[in-house]
């Protein structure tokens, strides 16, 4: 008799990097529940391709920014386990919602620095502590940094502090949660082509060129590296990878 499969929880899982994690772990065989923060449509498409892959997939709607709203999402996670799954706890925890920032530290705003407080501190601590009660021992999580805790570029002040942030939360709860035995990991993207923070790292050529040129392979990271990455650290064969950050990017700024 085969082992039910391991359910992923993933936040912002219907577009960009998580929806990439969502469709390379749903073709290593793994559940997926999404969420999505206002667009449905792009959240069942993503829920749609992983179902044809043979998973099963749920899009929930949340607003990271909304803590208020938490326990109504847990509940709303609880009701489609059961419904989905016949199950009452989940395996996999990945924090990556969020938004970024591209502003020069002189013109950054309180109502800027507020945002991404709210978005990449305060929702990964909160979410993650209302979710305990879900999550097996013995589970993960997954918080998703950034390469920019490590080098600086400037633009990104606020966003690469908050990130920092979430690099002590990895160890913090580590160290907490060990006597359940789940283990708390920090992925930590280099510079990736996708629409993060207005597309400026795709679509402006001077910018990529220059990660590129300062990049130990020669490019700049595509989403397929790091859904790759994601899989590689929830890979059975894993788990003794505990409180570290683990960047994903290439050799950037070596």
């Amino acid at each position: 008799m085969s082992s039910p499969s391991k359910i992923v929880l993933i936040t912002g899982g219907s577009r960009g990097l998580g929806k990439n994690m969502a469709l390379t772990l749903a073709a290593k065989g793994r559940d997926i529940i999404l969420t999505y923060h206002s667009k449905q449509s792009e959240a069942q498409a993503t829920v749609a391709e992983i179902t044809a892959m043979g998973r099963k997939a749920v899009a929930l709607q949340l607003d990271i920014r909304q803590s208020g709203n938490f326990p109504e999402f847990v509940q709303a996670v609880r009701g489609v386990l059961q419904k989905e799954w016949s199950a009452t706890h989940f395996d996999y925890l990945i924090n990556n919602a969020g938004t970024g920032i591209f502003k020069p530290y002189a013109e950054t705003t309180e109502v800027d620095f507020d945002r991404m407080v709210d978005e990449h501190i305060k929702a990964p601590y909160f979410l993650t502590q209302a979710l305990l009660p879900l999550i097996k021992d013995e589970g993960r999580i997954l918080n998703i940094s950034s390469g920019l805790t490590r080098m600086a570029m400037p633009g990104y002040s606020a966003y690469a502090i908050m990130k920092t942030a979430v690099e002590a939360l990895t160890f913090y709860l580590a160290k907490e949660l060990a006597p359940r035995r789940i283990r708390v990991n920090t992925l930590a993207p280099g510079a990736i082509e996708t629409d993060f923070g207005g597309g400026v790292v795709r679509d402006n050529q001077e910018l990529n060129q220059h990660i590129a040129n300062a990049t130990a392979l020669g490019r700049v990271g595509l989403p397929d590296d790091i859904g790759g990455a994601v899989a590689a650290i929830l890979d059975e064969g894993a788990g003794w990878i505990n409180a570290q950050r683990i960047e994903a990017s290439g050799g950037q700024g070596l």
